[in-house]
């Protein structure tokens, strides 16, 4: 066998011992697969913080990795246990939302209910489905088990809705902030594709409650210009970031996940508010 790539996406934390456990588990059945944390610092049951950081790094990655995400708020629940064939990677986890945004970008995603319980620990518990039946099911296809050997096919997996920024009858564009990075950075629904043409020919501001943010910057640096004001920035993932240099936005603006953005361009009458 090559060597398989096994990447881990939890939110068990570095105190415990869940994710060595795993670790443990996946070595022991397949020696020689490469182990890849991506983190095990997703808030708690945070499904939707989960599906969007493995939506933006699973591409990175060779195709054949695997990668094995455990945010499981129904663990020892119903939902069930899956396996998804998407875009020449293998992901898996629960049927709980978690890989909404995969689904999303690859429609023609081959998705199995992990049934075969040959491949799961011989002794499971009703708590930790992350060690006993995702960590093997991960070993064993890293050692070649095909696909079809875990499970019947299935059509229905659980999915969130997914937050998508709007056109709105006055020509703004409404959307949401949808995640906060480590450095305080608020990340919006808003894509930039579509944006950074309309932007570049007209003055244009961000409406967050009643601040209005009016600089687009090209790097984090050019904040540094303007110290504790928020600017906006096209980040990494493609989307608008309102970002401080040096800062955290959501703690000096108190901002919150699912805060409502309004984008308002030249054109458009609007009553004057606290420019930032």
């Amino acid at each position: 066998m090559s060597t398989r790539i096994i990447t881990l996406l939890t939110d068990f934390g570095s105190e415990d011992y869940f994710v060595a456990a795993m670790k443990g588990v996946i070595l022991t059945r397949s020696p020689k697969s490469v182990l890849v944390d991506i983190t095990h610092a997703i808030p708690p049951q945070d499904v939707q913080a989960a599906a969007f950081t493995l939506r933006r790094v699973y591409p990175y990655f060779p195709t054949g990795s695997i990668h094995l995400a455990v945010i499981d708020p129904g663990v020892g629940s119903d939902r069930r246990p899956v396996l998804i064939d998407a875009a020449a990677h293998l992901f898996v986890g629960p049927d709980n939302g978690l890989f909404t945004l995969v689904l999303e970008e690859v429609p023609t995603a081959r998705i199995r209910h992990l049934t075969n319980t040959a491949y799961f620990l011989p002794h499971r518990s009703s708590t930790f489905h992350g060690r006993d039946i995702f960590a093997p099911v991960a070993a064993a296809l890293a050692e070649g088990v095909p696909p079809e050997n875990f499970g019947p096919a299935i059509q229905d997996p659980a999915r969130f809705q997914i937050m998508r920024s709007e056109s709105m009858p006055d020509g703004s564009v409404a959307g949401r902030i949808i995640h906060i990075d480590h450095f305080g950075n608020c990340v919006t629904n808003l894509e930039c594709d579509r944006l950074l043409p309309l932007l570049s020919t007209r003055s244009f501001y961000l409406q967050v409650r009643e601040f209005q943010i009016r600089k687009l910057a090209g790097s984090y640096y050019e904040g540094a210009a303007q110290p504790g004001r928020p600017f906006l920035i096209c980040g990494s993932a493609g989307l608008l970031e309102i970002s401080i240099w040096s800062s955290s936005t959501a703690k000096e603006l108190n901002f919150k996940l699912g805060e409502p953005v309004l984008l308002y361009t030249a054109c458009i009458a609007h009553r004057p508010l606290e420019d930032l």
